[in-house]
């Protein structure tokens, strides 16, 4: 396997196209898509614990993605009779609270590993057979704007994942970025003036709905 069927594609860069067969019929990224946010991820293996986990979380979550206008694609390079009998069985299953969890977003076969190769998520360091837990979240305008790995042993963080899309979100919307642990509700950080001129009438010009802690650190009040 060479460097180039490695590449992992960038943060801003478009998301590699591709046309798969998945559990909900053939799906073409990103046509399919179009206005609407998208996380995409891999996993190792059907029939494995931690991912039996991870979808019964994904699934339980499915409404509240759908409410941020975000859909979900999963992969793996396991064959569609393996999907569906694996989300079958999840089905039966009981834990954390989660039972009877039904998956009906797409989960791509991906036996010739193409779509991994493209989104580089067959490492060999880890396997070379399987893919890691790699998480792209992709705007409506099919850019990538988030990429998360984790290795195989430990399960993504769901709550985690959700906090990105509407940070990003809230970031395109306002124009704004979002401090560390930022939480919807929380303040905003203004960007960072252009000029010292700028920056030294944003420190003495404060107001209740913004104020600076330096003439690099301006937040702004979200309404509660």
């Amino acid at each position: 396997m060479n460097e180039l069927q490695n590449k992992m594609p960038l943060i801003g860069e478009d998301a590699p196209a591709f046309d798969a067969v998945t559990t909900q019929g053939t799906i073409h990224f990103p046509a399919d898509y179009k206005g609407k946010w998208v996380i995409l991820f891999s996993h190792p293996a059907d029939f494995t614990p931690v991912c039996t986990t991870e979808f019964m979380t994904f699934g339980s979550m499915m409404d509240e993605f759908k409410a941020l206008n975000t859909e979900l694609i999963g992969l793996s390079v396991d064959s569609i009779y393996a999907h569906i009998a694996w989300l079958r069985r999840i089905q039966e299953l009981e834990w954390n609270g989660k039972k009877n969890i039904s998956i009906t977003f797409p989960l791509i076969e991906d036996i010739r590993m193409e779509v991994a190769n493209k989104y580089g998520m067959i490492q060999p360091g880890a396997s070379n057979t399987q893919a890691v837990r790699a998480v792209f979240i992709i705007d409506p305008n099919a850019k990538i704007r988030t990429i998360l790995y984790y290795p195989l042993s430990t399960g993504r963080n769901f709550d985690e994942i959700k906090r990105i899309i509407i940070a990003l979100q809230k970031a395109d919307a306002d124009s704004c970025a979002t401090p560390a642990d930022w939480r919807p509700g929380d303040d905003v950080i203004v960007p960072t003036a252009g000029s010292c001129g700028t920056a030294k009438e944003r420190m003495e010009n404060q107001t209740e709905e913004q104020y600076c802690l330096d003439w690099f650190l301006c937040f702004r009040k979200e309404k509660k």
